[in-house]
Formats: structure tokens, sequence, C-alpha cells
């Protein structure tokens, strides 16, 4: 349960917060900035309001930055009393206070925020239009001094703009990493059979600015697989699933549009269109942790083997997959994703992310992550373009080429892009992990 507060302490908490300012001031002699949350009623602190104050603080400081004021000094406090943080700049005050004034007027959380900015001489400076009211809009000083709200409505219209504002937060977050992990994974260079920024590999129909138009085509379908995932979180994991299903209908139709017709993301439209939605419904503190996302992707997706392809003989089948599955009972992405992708937590992601530990590039770190998943799954494209036996042959290729190094050179490499365009291979299943790969590693690097 969330902690209540006296007014006892929040009057300790601000006297706290006047000794600190001006122990700051003295000591540096510089603008100050005081950000504090501005939250009604006795609960000051909780994970939402903690999001929303650290969301505050990163606007804050980029909008400094981008004006070219810096941060000298920086004291932070996460209490019961609520989060605040105190900045020493070395900016003009008039200049960091419309900076101030412009976030609290403009940004979706802005209404929350409250940014004083104090000079040099420990005055604070007025703003010049005063603050309005979250629910009515009218001054917010009149509402407060004639108690216009109850408490409760201003609770209830704080958590309601907490909860839009970082639901679409997360969506825009999710959306972005997605697009950049689909663009990471085709600009390695080089990959066996593959596009990549030196040719087209195995493929006539399509280059490297066909896939750049085909992921910033997907962008707004990232986006709704996080809002759908957040939507139905409190429903069995695979009605999640299920509500993607037209999201992606939608985006092939959106891909084949961008590229002209060409097939450049289908595989990627489930598989990241999962991991969104996978996103969505988890807590965004869980997102950096690929144990929990790919978890709730495996249970967003259990039963799909059976219930899409359960039914499927050689005669019935239409694509490559159901025909691979009904001949070899090869289950594909689908079987990948309900045992929560192993090929990307057991291979390719501690490949990739161990080689860029070590220094290794993105284009060598990113080239042994797909090529071990490769030899560690069944990758339908290579079955469908050469049939098993010759993909079973490139694979232990692959490998023998692995057994002299984990992180092969430039030349080994390049060698098996030869040859896989040679026998029109291509791993196009291997490329799709290795976007998850990128994925659930940038997840752990984005700030919460």
């Amino acid at each position: 349960m969330p902690q209540t507060v006296t007014l006892e302490q929040v009057l300790e908490a601000r006297e706290r917060r006047a000794l600190r300012q001006q122990a700051l001031l003295a000591r540096y002699r510089l603008p100050l900035v005081s950000f504090s949350m501005n939250i009604a009623g006795p609960v000051k602190n909780t994970q939402l309001i903690r999001r929303g104050f650290r969301l505050g603080r990163r606007t804050l400081l980029e909008h400094l930055r981008l004006s070219g004021i810096h941060a000298v000094q920086e004291e932070q406090t996460d209490t019961v009393t609520g989060c605040e943080t105190l900045l020493v700049t070395d900016g003009e005050p008039e200049q960091i206070k419309k900076i101030a004034c412009s976030i609290e007027d403009n940004a979706p959380l802005g209404r929350l925020y409250d940014m004083d900015v104090i000079g040099t001489d420990g005055a604070k400076l007025e703003r010049p239009e005063p603050r309005r009211c979250l629910i009515c809009g009218q001054p917010a000083r009149a509402c407060a001094r004639s108690r216009t709200h109850s408490v409760e409505e201003l609770q209830d219209a704080t958590r309601t703009l907490l909860k839009a504002a970082l639901e679409k937060e997360d969506a825009i977050t999710a959306a972005r990493l997605a697009v950049q992990a689909l663009l990471y994974e085709v600009c390695v260079t080089p990959k066996p059979g593959l596009v990549d920024r030196e040719n087209n590999g195995s493929h006539r129909d399509m280059d490297i600015y066909t896939f750049m138009a085909s992921a910033s085509s997907l962008w707004p379908y990232f986006a709704d697989c996080t809002q759908t995932g957040r939507q139905t979180a409190d429903r069995p994991a695979p009605e999640t699933l299920a509500a993607l299903r037209p999201l992606g209908v939608r985006a092939e139709c959106g891909m084949l549009r961008a590229t002209g017709g060409v097939n450049t993301h289908k595989g990627a439209v489930y598989s990241m269109g999962l991991l969104c939605g996978a996103l969505g419904r988890l807590e965004r503190e869980k997102w950096a942790n690929p144990a929990a996302v790919l978890s709730e992707i495996s249970a967003m997706a259990q039963g799909s083997v059976e219930r899409e392809l359960g039914g499927v003989t050689q005669e019935s089948a239409r694509t490559a997959g159901q025909w691979l599955y009904a001949l070899y009972g090869i289950a594909g992405v689908r079987g990948e994703a309900e045992k929560g992708f192993p090929s990307v937590t057991v291979y390719g992601l501690p490949v990739l992310e161990e080689g860029l530990a070590q220094g290794k590039t993105a284009d060598e770190a990113g080239a042994a992550a797909l090529l071990t998943m490769l030899i560690h799954t069944t990758d339908t494209n290579m079955a469908a373009r050469g049939g098993i036996a010759r993909g079973q042959e490139a694979a232990a290729r692959v490998s023998t080429v692995l057994e002299d190094s984990p992180y092969p050179p430039k030349e080994a490499v390049e060698e098996l892009d030869r040859e896989f365009i040679a026998d029109n291979l291509s791993p196009g299943g291997s490329a799709d992990l290795l976007s998850l790969c990128w994925m659930l590693h940038f997840l752990k690097e984005e700030p919460i």
C-alpha cells in the first residue's frame, strides 16, 4: 500500500529542501533548479509518480543541454514525501526559467512538474503567467484558495494524466527501439545470403533501402502492439496475441505498400510485434530483463503451433512454413515463440553482448550472433530455399567456421556469403532472431 504523509512531514521536507538549496548556493554561487512533483493529497510517492518524476528530470536535463546549459552538481532524494532533485547550473537564471516554464506549460506531464529557478541571490524567479488548474484550466491558485476541486478529484486527474502520458511514452520508446533493431540487423555486414550494406545477398527484389522503407513503415505498428499489450495486460496472455493479429495484418499491408510489394519483414511483424506486445503487458522496470520479456512472449504464444498448424497437411499447406511443418514437423517461429525464443536467450543474445563487451564492432558481434543461432535452429527460410539437406550442410559449414573463432574474421563470413548466394540460400529466420537480440540489448541500455 502507498504510504501517506502528514502535514508535519511535508513541512519538514520543505525545510530540508530550503537548507540544501542555501548550502548549494553558498558553495557554488550559481543558479539552482529545484524540481519536484506537484501531487495533491497525502500520498506523494508511488511507482507511477516516480516514473513521472524521472521523465521530467530527463526532459529538463535534455532541454538545458540543448541550450548549452550544463548541470554542475545534482542532489536527488526519493522519500515518502516525494522525489526531488536540485540542479546547480552554469546558465543565466532568466534563460533557465524560460526553459522550465516551457516544460511546465507544454510537456505531457508538465502540469505536475514544479520547477523552481533560484538565482545566485537566493531569490526565486517568478513565472510570467500563472499556473493553470489540472482539472478546469483556470488559475491554479484561485482553485486552491477556494477549494474548487476535492482532493479525490485531483488525485484521480493526476493518476489519469500519469498513466496516459507514461503509456504513450512507453509505446514510443518500444517502437523506436524496435525500428532501430530492424535497421541494425540489416546493416550488420557481411551476413551470408542476406541483404547488408555491401550487397543484396541471395535476393533480387530487395536491397538495404527496401529494408529501410519497410522498417520505417512499421513504427506505428510497434507502438500499437505495445499499447495493445498494456490494454490487455489484465487478461490471459493468449488474448493479447489474438488482439495483435489484426494489427499485424494491417502492418503487412503497409509494409508491402512501402516496398512496392516486396516481403521484407513478414517474420519480424510477427516476432517483434509479439515482443512489443509483451512489453506492454509488463511493468516498465521489467523491460531490461530478457528472461521476463521472453517468458511473457511464451505465455502469449502458448498453443499457437497446434492451433495454427495442427490440422495442416501437405495437400492443404499454402505457405512454405505450413509445408515444412506438415512434412517435417518444423514449427518455425511459432515454435520458437512458444518456448520463449531459446535460440535468442541461450545463443544469440549472449554472443552479441559478449562480443560488444569485448570491443567487437556491431558488424562482428552481430554476424557472430546470427551464425550461432543459425547452427542451433532450423531456419525455415533456408529449408524452403535449399531443402532440409542443403540447409543442414550449410549449418555444418557455419559450425566449422565458428570452431576456428566464435567471432570469425570478415573474410571468413564473406566466403560464406559467396557460398550462400551461389546456392540461393538466405537465413531470413535467423535474421529476424538477430533483430530480437538487438532489441533486447537496447532495452537493457534504455533509461527508465
